[in-house]
């Protein structure tokens, strides 16, 4: 990626107006055709949202979308659509106990509509305060049953079994977080309390030891900062066995998409540790040790995606699709969405881009100017999301973002044209991401409350 410190974030907030029209039209669009009843939308097809059964883990994303549309815009409309539709239709999520996206559906919801009552953004009565909350402490904990003893701690286990660990759940560790800071607990067998943040800690260690890599020799292909999407232990005794990959090429190659939300999830852990008292968590790890092994491995993996993409900040779907090289020198020019061999992952970017500014942000705040280049890079990452090609404005398609992958391997994605790739088409996380970049921005940008998840909690 090549940055350029010419572009500012006041040239990225004038873009906004125009991303947050066409962002509620496609809201709308979706709330009056999309039949809920068959399942949630996850990806759209010829410009038109459709299912696709693995997972229930993209409700929320729609949900919550417009939840921040009128964050941004303040449309009464669109808090109606997503509290309305919170209510009604999410709480089979907050005990879903076969996924573990608790994180990405429940406090994209329940959570942003509590922050919005917190910031003074709506009126809440108590008792619809306490039952956002009573839904956060129940997500909090469900996500929190799905564990795997390992010698060093713990993970929480992704849909494929209890031997599987994904990258992407250290983004859904948010949903304990947000119980336990709500004062929950799990509790188990005989009563007995286990801690949320501690479960929570556990799994961030266990990501960022196992699922990152850091140029150390753990195996042949141990570059620093890449990330594999699975990790696979023994269940007998917990120990590591090998990398992995559901969505990317291999377990040896980097998934983008799993690259970014482990950018994404460690951005947002390292802002919000100075709420959470140290004693919460100091049986597994002092806080200076703890916020040593995050930041490492966020300058890691931002380092690495830096290096591994086209110009433009947009990354191919794989940094080892096995067809790149027929692209030629494609790392140093802007990212070919229409090419013939590998598609695009737009999605990744969206999610990438508040993780740099998130890092850059932090960093900043304890050594001025040390985090300017990773906001710079989600300032140009957002510059580039927010027009075309990639921002949708044909009133027919439904997607706000254009060009994301789902499921490359499953071959999933719709092919619109022959002898070309995937492409043209939205995702449910990735608009999502897309308006949640949308609203960190303007937050900053106007100088408003610094938006976080964990805004859903009062200070």
């Amino acid at each position: 990626m090549k940055l350029n410190f010419q572009l500012s974030l006041q040239d990225v907030l004038r873009q906004l107006p125009r991303f947050w029209e066409f962002s509620g039209e496609k809201i709308l669009s979706i709330e009056k055709t999309f039949d809920t009843s068959k399942g949630a939308p996850v990806f759209t097809e010829a410009g038109k949202y459709v299912t696709r059964g693995w997972t229930e883990w993209t409700q929320g994303f729609q949900f919550g979308s417009a939840i921040l549309q009128f964050d941004a815009t303040g449309d009464q409309e669109f808090l109606e659509i997503g509290r309305k539709n919170t209510v009604q239709k999410m709480a089979p999520h907050l005990t879903h106990v076969g996924v573990h996206d608790h994180g990405f559906n429940n406090v994209s919801t329940y959570g942003n509509l509590l922050r919005l009552i917190h910031e003074g953004k709506i009126d809440g009565s108590d008792w619809e305060k306490e039952f956002y909350k009573l839904a956060l402490k129940v997500t909090g904990a469900v996500q929190a049953t799905r564990w795997t003893k390992t010698p060093s701690g713990g993970f929480i286990y992704s849909f494929n079994g209890p031997h599987s660990l994904f990258v992407d759940t250290i983004r859904s560790c948010r949903a304990l977080v947000v119980s336990h800071q709500l004062g929950h607990v799990l509790q188990g067998e005989n009563d007995v309390k286990i801690s949320l943040i501690q479960r929570a800690i556990q799994h961030l260690l266990s990501t960022v030891r196992y699922s990152i890599y850091y140029g150390k020799g753990r195996d042949s292909y141990d570059i620093s900062g890449r990330t594999a999407h699975e990790i696979i232990f023994n269940t007998n005794d917990g120990n590591y066995r090998c990398p992995n990959s559901q969505q990317g090429y291999t377990g040896f190659s980097t998934w983008t998409r799993g690259l970014a939300w482990a950018i994404c999830g460690l951005g947002e852990t390292l802002e919000i540790l100075d709420q959470i008292p140290e004693s919460d968590y100091a049986s597994l790890i002092s806080k200076q040790d703890l916020l040593s092994e995050l930041t490492e491995a966020a300058k890691a993996t931002a380092a690495f995606y830096l290096a591994n993409t086209p110009t433009d900040g947009i990354p191919y779907w794989d940094t080892g699709a096995p067809n790149l090289y027929r692209l030629g020198d494609y790392l140093n020019r802007p990212a070919d969405p229409f090419n013939e061999f590998e598609p695009v992952d737009s999605s990744a970017a969206c999610i990438a881009a508040q993780g740099f500014i998130r890092i850059g942000n932090w960093l900043n705040q304890g050594k001025p100017g040390s985090g300017d280049t990773y906001v710079q890079a989600g300032i140009q990452l957002a510059n580039v999301l927010f027009s075309e090609p990639y921002l949708s404005i044909k009133e027919t398609h439904q997607g706000l973002i254009l060009h994301s992958i789902y499921h490359q391997p499953n071959g999933w994605d719709y092919v619109p044209e022959k002898g070309k790739v995937a492409h043209g088409e939205s995702s449910m996380w990735g608009d999502y991401h897309a308006r949640e970049l949308a609203i960190l921005l303007q937050k900053m940008g106007n100088q408003e409350p610094y938006y976080t998840y964990l805004n859903c909690v009062k200070k």
